[in-house]
């Protein structure tokens, strides 16, 4: 909350230390902290702020002016808000261009998305998610708050506008302002599945009014000018205490939550918001004593730039280190000081001016002639260079038609970025995470299987199993691996991401896809090649086991032959570990034990480290070939023609 600009106006220097504590819990989010799992729920203390805020400046206009002045107040949000989002827009897309071309489609969409405010129900159009830490995170998915933001300083005025005519009394209008926040948290409740992706009622513009609305009932019965009944003694000992109780439950919060708590939505959320408005409300107290000691130089520093710091943190956080799910000091450290410098000089240079009116005072100088730009023709000329500049590279960076982003769009293919990978990437070492993979067991495998008819569903780690640009030999592929072993019928249900329970970007999940394949009358054998969005799922907050998920699917099944196939990965740490796949793995074998008709091919002791990608978790061309050879034979193993099924649980 920078210093106000128009007079009248009272700066609280204590809101300012709000914004700081908002925008560490957000950065700590990002950067895998342990410990702030929750952090996203700043985002949530800032909505609630910013509900405040722009009641209380409306408000304060009605009263002096009988109008709400509109027109200057959405001016002004213009110059707050429009100058540094778009000078972010312009670096990130030309970033991706230059260097990470394989993103440039989605961060067009993005971009354009940002451009109008609409981000929040561009993800949740695009079945997108916000919480998917298995796919590539993208540089512009934190533009969704902004978004919802947006929208509320277009419609919440006119509202509140009506409200004024209707009611005509401050207490009736807070009371239906938080009729309107008990309506959103009740859409959130309903809306929310603990076993889907809570995208949807996160993002929702809907569901997430709530902590706006609580915000704005606050600054109706107790706006930044608050009566003398708080300079009282008792009433501000209550409120310096409230306060407190709500600093602490937001950091509680924050810290015993995350994404995936069911307790979110919406309970967690609706004591989000009062723990907000508590604290608020004794900061603006101009006697009590938590404003003060919000409002110290350091959190007032940032807090004075938390715009600019929350628009560039989260790309730069992506862009330094996109395939990264733990935490690292000496990163995070980097990455938090680049953010603090590069927020720093948009606050000094673009935005602070700005906001002081320097692009009008430009434009009716150039109109006039002022007499500064004519005896500096080469600065005049620099500057419309650069501006020029600012509008065309985006713009051709976006379209792809510079040089070095249609070569990365070249490359966005699967095929096209392996074939440059294999080109490049060194052979690793035989030792994943600090172990040694262990090595098949030796012997003849039956290389027929009584199987005739198969469905295989999987994640984005089979995908390369039936992709011509990992497999151009289509001899090598999936369904003809499969039918040199008998099989005649292949049906594949593969999709990135997919999960047992959890749902991804629209896609159905495992469960939906078995339910559909059985009520349509299929009996033959299943290859299950699942398991590795189960683990993140669960490392993540979901509170559906091992066991539950794949005793699920073996009941929808039945009685037919399953194979499943074990998860592996290179990753030391975070919810992609390869401990983590282990611990699957030991699942699976310990269902097996309880299905008859259930084997599990040990794909984990084949896998060797130099067929992975970088990230750890999916494959070179060679890996592919190599998978689908060995789950065809171990298809012919564990389920042979002519004599029973394989008498071990585990089939290698």
């Amino acid at each position: 909350m920078p210093r106000p600009i128009s007079p009248g106006q009272r700066y609280v220097a204590g809101l300012d230390g709000i914004r700081a504590l908002a925008v560490a819990c957000v950065i700590a989010y990002h950067l895998n902290v342990p410990g702030a799992e929750g952090g996203m729920l700043g985002v949530g203390v800032f909505f609630t702020l910013s509900g405040y805020l722009i009641t209380d400046l409306l408000l304060a206009h009605w009263r002096q002016h009988g109008d709400l002045g509109l027109p200057q107040f959405w001016r002004r949000r213009a110059r707050r808000l429009l100058p540094a989002l778009f000078l972010m827009l312009a670096a990130v897309s030309l970033w991706v261009a230059l260097f990470d071309g394989a993103q440039l489609a989605a961060v067009r969409r993005q971009v354009l998305a940002a451009g109008v405010y609409v981000s929040n129900w561009s993800t949740i159009a695009q079945h997108g998610t916000y919480f998917a830490r298995f796919a590539a995170p993208l540089p512009l998915d934190h533009l969704w708050s902004l978004a919802i933001e947006e929208q509320f300083y277009l419609v919440w005025p006119w509202l509140l506008l009506a409200g004024i005519w209707m009611l005509r009394n401050r207490k009736a209008l807070a009371l239906m302002t938080l009729v309107g926040a008990a309506l959103s948290a009740w859409a959130m409740g309903h809306l929310y599945h603990p076993d889907y992706d809570p995208t949807r009622v996160y993002e929702g513009t809907d569901t997430r009014a709530l902590a706006l609305l609580v915000g704005a009932a606050l600054a109706i019965v107790w706006p930044t000018r608050v009566p003398d009944l708080g300079m009282r003694p008792t009433p501000r000992r209550l409120l310096d205490a409230g306060g407190i109780v709500g600093l602490l439950g937001i950091l509680v919060l924050v810290w015993g939550t995350s994404s995936f708590s069911p307790f979110l939505y919406p309970d967690g959320f609706v004591l989000l918001a009062l723990a907000t408005a508590a604290l608020v409300a004794a900061v603006v107290n101009p006697g009590g004593r938590l404003g003060p000691m919000l409002g110290c130089a350091p959190l007032r520093w940032i807090g004075v730039r938390s715009y600019g710091i929350y628009l560039w943190q989260w790309p730069i956080v992506v862009l330094a280190s996109p395939a990264s799910s733990t935490f690292d000091w000496p990163r995070a450290a980097a990455e938090v000081a680049g953010t603090l410098l590069v927020a720093s000089l948009s606050w000094r240079y673009l935005e602070e001016p700005v906001r002081h009116g320097a692009l009008g005072r430009l434009w009716h100088s150039a109109r006039a002639g002022g007499g500064w730009i004519r005896p500096r023709p080469g600065a005049l000329a620099l500057s419309g260079t650069a501006a020029l500049s600012l509008l065309v590279l985006p713009v051709l960076s976006l379209s792809g038609t510079l040089p070095a982003a249609s070569a990365g769009a070249g490359a966005a293919s699967a095929g096209g970025r392996l074939r440059h990978l294999l080109a490049l990437a060194p052979a690793r070492s035989d030792v994943a995470g600090g172990q040694r993979i262990r090595a098949p067991a030796s012997g003849p495998l039956p290389t027929r299987s009584s199987c005739r008819s198969v469905i295989y569903i999987g994640d984005s780690t089979s995908d390369g199993e039936i992709s011509a640009e990992y497999i151009p030999n289509p001899r090598q592929r999936l369904k003809a691996q499969l039918a040199k072993v008998g099989v005649t019928e292949t049906l594949t249900e593969i999709s990135g991401a997919r999960s047992i329970v959890e749902t991804f970007e629209g896609y159905p999940n495992a469960v939906t896809v078995a339910r559909r394949h059985i009520a349509k009358g299929y009996r033959g054998c299943w290859i299950l090649a699942l398991g590795t969005n189960d683990v993140d799922n669960l490392h993540t907050g979901s509170r559906i086991g091992y066991a539950t998920r794949i005793d699920r699917m073996m009941s929808i099944i039945g009685h037919q032959a399953v194979l499943w196939v074990s998860a592996v990965t290179l990753v030391r740490s975070g919810p992609y570990s390869e401990a983590n796949m282990q611990g699957w793995n030991r699942a699976l074998l310990a269902a097996c034990a309880r299905h008859r008709t259930m084997r599990v091919f040990d794909w984990a002791a084949w896998a060797k480290p130099r067929w992975f990608i970088p990230d750890g978790i999916h494959y070179y061309s060679p890996g592919y070939v190599a998978r689908t050879h060995r789950i065809s034979q171990a298809l012919a193993h564990a389920f042979p023609v002519g004599e029973h099924p394989s008498a071990s649980c585990l089939v290698r």
